[in-house]
């Protein structure tokens, strides 16, 4: 728009200018937020998929199953401090905003996992080497704890209402797009480099390549601003304490105020966080350790399904957007009640064909959870808890249900013998979380300021 003074003209800033800046700038949150949490998921599929190596350079025991569990064991133990970290990130980003916490979280992220590649094996160090990779699992677990959910509540509190769901599928999006790119680098190199050179270096490479990708992320996160949102709710915040002298804590007013909304996001979390690591990360293994299938075979099959899965995130969070959230999440769950046990059966047939068009199915049903779970927890909680209430409720669902998956999935098969154990384990957590669905509110039609 253009004004005239004394005959000067002068150029203003109309609203076309404005809407073309927040747009721009929701666009530095998408990517920022997408490469994030791209970096997390492609060293936790690099460290599933590249599981049976680990286990030989890092364990000493010469039973391969007991190796196996051992590297699982390391897996689940570094989401022990999820929790904790959920905690920390959470209330340091509802205090401090979503950029400052998302920002310093990605450089103790990254730089864990590149530490990892550069670590030295049993045969080099010893007892050392397992205990220097659960370490630095477990920074890497309390650094990446507030990742997806600051990423989904940032990105979330951007969106325009009516696109929340598509907007915040972006997050599980880029979960999927880190395990394709993991699946796709484990297929590509057990098929090209022998057992000796992936023992010796092919296993550090995605774990080096978290370095300089973690740079990348955290400069481009320092050029955002937090979101209107965010910004209002801490003048409003400040406005309170001057006239009260006292302002309260994001952790103390989640458990005071909001318990019943943080137990059924937990609930919902849980059946996310079994169906995520079994379907995506667990299976490959089963069906190379339990059914006795080539392992080219089950990568590329896993990588077939995440290419599906992408597409079909962004869909869900579509018809999330026009049916709501709650309805999405009781269909995945039923879904799972009803399908798992039959698709495990199929499974170890191992037959190509059929064990694809399985999990291609299962996969379908998981995005049904996955692609509404991070809108849905997002509008769960008001902004003032928002980011502490996503994140506790989310990872503590994943340190006990998510990160322990591949590792009491084949604890199950070893004490019970039955390979169709795992399937029964998850049609139990999918039971829970159809109850807690079925408690929750629906807030899919909300602004997230009036939640």
């Amino acid at each position: 728009m253009t004004t005239a003074l004394n005959g000067t003209a002068f150029v203003t800033k109309d609203e076309g200018t404005e809407a073309d800046e927040q747009q721009e700038m929701v666009r530095k949150v998408a990517v920022s937020s997408f490469l994030g949490n791209f970096i997390e998921w492609f060293d936790y599929a690099s460290y599933s998929y590249f599981a049976t190596v680990i286990a030989v350079v890092f364990f000493s025991n010469s039973n391969h199953t007991v190796a196996l569990l051992e590297t699982f064991a390391v897996f689940a133990l570094s989401f022990v401090l999820r929790p904790i970290g959920a905690l920390f990130w959470g209330s340091f980003g509802d205090r401090h905003g979503r950029k400052a916490a998302l920002s310093l979280s990605v450089l103790l992220m990254s730089g864990a996992s590149f530490l990892i590649g550069c670590l030295p094996g049993y045969a080099t160090i010893g007892i050392a080497a397992p205990a220097l990779l659960l370490l630095l699992r477990m920074v890497q677990g309390f650094s990446a704890s507030g990742e997806y959910a600051g990423a989904a509540t940032f990105l979330g509190e951007y969106a325009p209402t009516k696109k929340r769901g598509i907007y915040c599928s972006l997050i599980p999006a880029s979960t999927a797009i880190g395990l394709l790119c993991g699946s796709l680098m484990a297929t590509v190199m057990t098929s090209v480099l022998s057992s000796e050179a992936m023992a010796s270096w092919g296993w550090r490479v995605p774990f080096l390549l978290a370095g300089p990708l973690g740079l990348i992320v955290h400069y481009i996160r320092t050029q955002l601003a937090d979101s209107p949102v965010y910004n209002r709710m801490t003048e409003a915040l400040a406005s309170a304490e001057k006239k009260t002298g006292k302002g309260q804590s994001p952790l103390r007013m989640l458990f005071t105020y909001h318990r019943r909304e943080l137990l059924i996001s937990f609930g919902a979390s849980m059946l996310n966080a079994v169906g995520f690591y079994t379907v995506l990360t667990y299976l490959p293994n089963y069906l190379t350790e339990t059914v006795n299938m080539d392992a080219t075979q089950a990568n590329t099959i896993t990588t077939i399904c995440l290419v599906l899965y992408v597409g079909l995130v962004f869909l869900m969070g579509h018809v999330s957007d026009r049916v709501g959230r709650k309805k999405m999440l009781i269909a995945a769950c039923v879904a799972f009640i009803a399908l798992t046990v039959p698709a495990f059966m199929i499974l170890n047939t191992g037959l190509f064909l059929p064990v694809l068009l399985v999990e291609l199915a299962m996969c379908a049903t998981l995005t049904a959870n996955d692609g509404t779970l991070s809108s849905y927890l997002t509008e769960t909680f008001p902004t003032d808890v928002r980011f502490t209430g996503f994140a506790f409720s989310f990872n503590m669902a994943n340190a006990i249900f998510g990160g322990t998956a591949s590792f009491i999935a084949t604890w199950l098969i070893y004490v019970s013998g039955s390979a169709l154990a795992p399937a029964w384990y998850m049609v139990a957590i999918a039971a829970i979380a159809l109850v807690a669905m079925i408690m929750s509110h629906e807030n899919a039609d909300k602004d997230l300021e009036h939640i």
